[in-house]
């Protein structure tokens, strides 16, 4: 039964049936595409959700790398700090024995050269008694006019070393 007033009729069956047709049409959009798109759109929520977990892990993790970078780099640079210092003192140590080694192979070598020169002066002194004794014995031979024995050159000798050496 239409009802009808000017342009615009109104017929509650048809009313019913588009309400009824509204309706069904919203179950099955409601069903069929509002559903699996409010899943996908919280899959994707989850998913990007996860990302940014992900991510701040992955911040975390980076942050403690670069702390334990950082941490062996002082360690490093410590320790070569450390062994500079080692190699210097050990430096200063082998030149202090260098110098003392050189030192004592210099006293040595003047302490050889004192005792040569000892040595050089008695042989030196030894061959000028030996050269004097026998110009002291053959002046002696000729002023004494004889020939002297063993005995007598021997007590000259040592009477003309014994006053050379007071002289010396």
């Amino acid at each position: 039964m239409p009802v009808e007033q000017g342009f615009i009729s109104f017929d509650i069956w048809t009313a019913l049936f588009i309400l009824l047709n509204t309706v069904t049409m919203f179950l099955v959009l409601k069903r069929y595409l509002f559903q699996p798109v409010l899943k996908m759109i919280k899959d994707r929520q989850d998913e990007i959700d996860n990302m940014y977990d992900e991510a701040d892990k992955a911040k975390a993790s980076a942050d403690a790398l670069q702390a334990e970078y950082q941490q062996k780099l002082n360690q490093a640079a410590d320790t070569s700090e450390r062994i500079v210092k080692e190699a210097m003192a050990r430096g200063q140590s082998r030149e202090e024995e260098i110098i003392r080694q050189a030192n004592a192979e210099a006293a040595a070598i003047m302490d050889k050269a004192a005792a040569d020169i000892a040595q050089e002066k008695k042989k030196a002194i030894n061959d000028a008694k030996d050269e004097i004794s026998g110009m002291a014995m053959a002046i002696a031979e000729k002023v004494v006019g004889r020939e002297l024995k063993a005995e007598d050159q021997d007590k000259l000798f040592d009477e003309f070393i014994s006053e050379l050496g007071e002289g010396l």
